[in-house]
């Protein structure tokens, strides 16, 4: 969710940026919001990791108990 987050405060940013004509403002927020979806992505992946590492211990159990 910290993803999310920092993508929805760069999306806030970037837009007061564009209201206010301040350039480094909404420069700011768009590295913010990339860093966001990066942040996301890397949770998706830890997430998956985990899943799949969930599931072969449980196969590997299986295989051990006959």
């Amino acid at each position: 969710m910290e993803g999310k987050t920092e993508e929805i405060k760069g999306r806030v940013k970037e837009a007061a940026g564009a209201l206010t004509d301040n350039e480094a403002l909404r420069a700011e927020g768009q590295q913010e919001q990339a860093v966001g979806k990066v942040k996301q992505a890397l949770e998706k992946v830890a997430d998956c990791s985990q899943k799949a590492a969930t599931t072969l211990a449980e196969k590997a159990k299986k295989l051990m108990d006959g």
